[in-house]
């Protein structure tokens, strides 16, 4: 196998901080800072994804593999470094911010799919690491591996994860800030994306006044990430820009709300200039549907992230970053153009996925008011959002009865206090469906490639992670394989598939987590 074949077109066009110590700093005039990884003790590798893998042409198997993704080694091509960027923070401004425990190894160019850039979590401290050790813990990183993988298959853009690798190290954290500090085993987790540029990149020259760093960062990025919009005349080109970015980031906010997936922290450093799900954190899926749910204790007061408000966190961050990318443009029509394109685009495609949900090929009016109806009747039966979708298609819709979504109720309670609204909703969808121009055919087929029958739960997640502590990867590895096919029914895997336990309903790790996770 032939080394990778790096192209590191971010640390050769962008500007780089001059300053190669690694003690903690305001970094000025500069997108990036010099970073290598710190060596760790016995790097062993706990998993990998084959098809990333394979997307970027390195084989798995060769004896360097947990060496050079762990930071001890190096590939030919390889450089380190960190990045610069600011953001908002639960609605407040933070300054300087940057990869604190990141460090970037380069960029791949693929036979297929372009422009990979490397990127290992947990490497590390950097110039922006301020008091922490740049490291994180096996938890975290095999949440983050498990979940990027889970979101790519599917369909929901992200970036990607090639490995987990354990580094024999120990790391202290404490898990819910409450003041219970504990030593765990340590991981880095190797990210793959096009980019990992992110709102607060852009934010950060803006609120130091450097337009000239902001400008070089917003065609830079157009040029290598965006080329479509590079061809327009220049007085058009930021304009749909950030109309590109505006668009991608309202499909990523319709995606999410589709699967059920709660980011849990969307400060403005953790959006990707791309509409990435990027920063795998306090995350979490939906269990039983509830608008105001937020999986980080970090929130649980304001509930600024909930899953609800996601789409609406969406467009404040874009106002954000069109506040930052202003001295580029000459008045704010063309943003407040891109802003309304946000929002189009975010309700139409919510609404085309709501049907398609509902195995609805063809919207009519009242289509609306059957889905706002429907999800008032899922919160207040506190129903598991993706048993419901999976199980509608198997609803007779001649002879329409709830007995075939029984599985999605938590509480005989719960589904007594919705049965005659559920009834009533049912009556109404199977007229609709029997009204619908699909054959029963097209219908299934549709609800089956929207609604997964597996989605990354946390305490899924968890159970892996207590076995991968005691040294056994295989829950990871099945949960892995299981993940790269959502949609399929999989024999054997219906313990993947079921509701969250009653075990698991306060459990850290599994209802209960915060940035540290």
């Amino acid at each position: 196998m032939t080394d990778l074949h790096f192209d590191n077109a971010f640390t050769r066009e962008l500007p780089a901080d001059p300053d190669t110590h690694l003690a903690p700093r305001q970094v000025l005039g500069a997108a990036f800072s010099w970073a290598e990884p710190t060596p760790v003790q016995a790097p062993r590798v706990v998993a990998v994804a084959g098809d990333v893998a394979a997307m970027l042409g390195i084989d798995p198997a060769r004896p360097d593999f947990a060496e050079v993704f762990a930071g001890n080694g190096t590939i030919p091509g390889m450089t380190g470094y960190a990045m610069a960027y600011g953001g908002h923070q639960f609605g407040q401004w933070a300054g300087q911010l940057g990869d604190g425990r990141a460090i970037g190894l380069g960029e791949v160019l693929t036979a297929r799919h372009g422009r990979q850039e490397l990127q290992l979590k947990g490497a590390g401290r950097t110039p922006y690491s301020r008091g922490a050790d740049g490291r994180a813990v096996l938890r975290s990183s095999i949440r983050e591996f498990l979940c990027s993988e889970a979101m790519h298959h599917l369909g929901v853009p992200t970036t990607r994860a090639l490995s987990v690798v354990a580094t024999g190290d120990e790391v202290v954290r404490d898990i819910l800030y409450d003041g219970h500090p504990a030593a765990e085993p340590g991981a880095i987790v190797c990210r793959v994306a096009p980019s990992f540029l992110r709102f607060g990149n852009y934010q950060l020259p803006a609120s130091r006044g450097d337009t000239a760093l902001l400008r070089q960062l917003v065609d830079f990025t157009i040029r290598t990430h965006v080329p479509a919009v590079q061809a327009l005349p220049a007085g058009e080109r930021h304009a749909a820009f950030f109309r590109e970015v505006a668009e991608r980031t309202a499909r990523l906010m319709a995606e999410w709300m589709r699967v059920g997936f709660v980011h849990g922290v969307m400060n403005t450093d953790n959006l990707s200039i791309l509409g990435l799900t990027i920063d795998y954190g306090p995350y979490g899926w939906v269990d039983n549907f509830d608008p105001d749910w937020t999986p980080n204790t970090t929130d649980r007061m304001h509930r600024r992230y909930r899953f609800g408000h996601q789409p609406r966190i969406g467009y404040w961050n874009l106002q954000a970053l069109a506040q930052a990318l202003s001295p580029l443009f000459d008045g704010n029509d063309a943003l407040q153009a891109g802003l309304d394109a946000y929002v189009q685009v975010f309700e139409a495609t919510d609404a085309a996925y709501s049907l398609a949900k509902l195995g609805l090929l063809h919207g009519r009016g009242g289509d609306d008011e059957l889905v706002a109806d429907l999800r008032g009747v899922l919160t207040a039966g506190g129903m598991d959002m993706t048993l419901f979708y999976r199980d509608l298609a198997l609803l007779d819709v001649r002879a329409p009865h709830a007995g075939v979504l029984g599985a999605s109720f938590y509480s005989e309670q719960e589904r007594l206090g919705v049965a005659d609204a559920l009834d009533a909703w049912l009556v109404r969808y199977a007229a609709r469906v029997r009204d619908d121009e699909a054959t029963e055919g097209e219908r299934l087929a549709l609800m089956h490639a929207s609604n997964p029958r597996y989605v990354l739960r946390n305490y899924l997640a968890q159970q892996a992670i207590d076995k991968a502590t005691l040294g056994d990867n295989s829950g990871v590895v099945e949960l892995l394989e299981t993940l790269r096919r959502p949609y399929d029914e999989q024999p054997g895997r219906d313990h993947l598939a079921g509701r969250r336990p009653d075990w698991a309903r306060d459990r850290v790790g599994c209802s209960m987590l915060s940035c540290s996770s």
